[in-house]
């Protein structure tokens, strides 16, 4: 009996087929030496990324005498954590840190929401250069700012004042997180817009109640990236604002450094308390973050 494969055989032909077979190797089928080269690659970025952190972490256990040994499990004690929170202003940096961070983060996502679906829906004179205008600003590096923004606060009486700080981080997150929004509310359908207007619902009560309820990864990405613009910003800080009790966290470890020397264990204990509320934040934002990057990035 003779046999064929399925390329083979005539139509309407009762015959038996026999399976083809091939030499060609499985798709998606990794080999063993690309297998351990990948795992030994991951292995060593994680080490590289968990390195400094842990560092800092051992440093802020240790006591004075050992802050710059390799001796991390020698002495361990809390001192670093309980003179900071005693000896030093550092519960007023943080609060000033939490204030300029949480105005940051609230106006930030307000305005670039706003503006992102303006110009995503609308279309009005001047959009192209507004557009154009929001890019731009993004290009400039904060050495080059520095001085006019901090000539112009001086001007309006906004120097050593939070909401100065704020107005600052602002003009850094809202262009950016402008166009991320942009691009998000491209992806949602305008039918959605013209159902609400059929409603009744007024174009900011169409963004307010059907829009933005469907945004909420581009939001969490616009709050994400406006609370760290705001929180671990140093130079502005730096610039702007002096005395213990208006110093923001940025500002305030500086104090732990000077020409003669540097408070290490002081240091890396606040640099650990510094971390927790950003940790925080992206806990709560990153179910959120790949989705709202993905998405504001798909049109522009």
């Amino acid at each position: 009996m003779t046999t064929y494969t399925d390329a083979q055989v005539p139509p309407g032909s009762k015959v038996a087929v026999a399976p083809a077979t091939t030499n060609a190797p499985l798709r998606g089928r990794r080999s063993p030496l690309a297998s351990v080269g990948l795992h030994a690659t991951l292995v060593v970025a994680s080490v590289i990324a968990v390195f400094p952190v842990l560092w800092v972490l051992l440093t802020s256990l240790k006591p004075p005498a050992y802050a710059t040994s390799t001796d991390f499990f020698k002495d361990t004690t809390l001192t670093n954590y309980t003179n900071l929170l005693s000896d030093t202003p550092f519960l007023t940096w943080f609060a000033n840190s939490l204030l300029v961070a949480g105005l940051t983060t609230v106006i930030g996502v307000f305005v670039a929401a706003t503006t992102g679906y303006a110009v995503s829906r609308f279309r009005f004179p001047g959009k192209r250069g507004l557009m154009w205008t929001l890019l731009i600003t993004q290009m400039f590096p904060v050495a080059v700012l520095i001085v006019p923004i901090y000539n112009i606060m001086s001007s309006m009486g906004l120097l050593n004042q939070p909401v100065g700080l704020v107005i600052t981080y602002l003009t850094i997150a809202v262009p950016f997180c402008a166009w991320m929004m942009k691009g998000f509310f491209d992806t949602i359908p305008r039918e959605i817009d013209e159902s609400g207007q059929v409603d009744g619902l007024t174009p900011f009560g169409t963004f307010w109640r059907l829009i933005l309820p469907l945004a909420k990864p581009g939001i969490a990405v616009t709050a994400f990236y406006s609370f760290v613009t705001a929180w671990g910003e140093v130079a502005y800080a730096s610039a702007f604002m002096v005395g213990d009790e208006n110093l923001t966290l940025a500002g305030g470890l500086q104090k732990f450094v000077n020409q003669y020397g540097a408070q290490w264990g002081p240091m890396a204990a606040a640099s650990v308390l510094i971390a927790v509320p950003a940790a925080l934040v992206f806990l709560f934002a990153q179910r959120h973050l790949v989705t709202g990057v993905s998405a504001g990035a798909v049109k522009g």
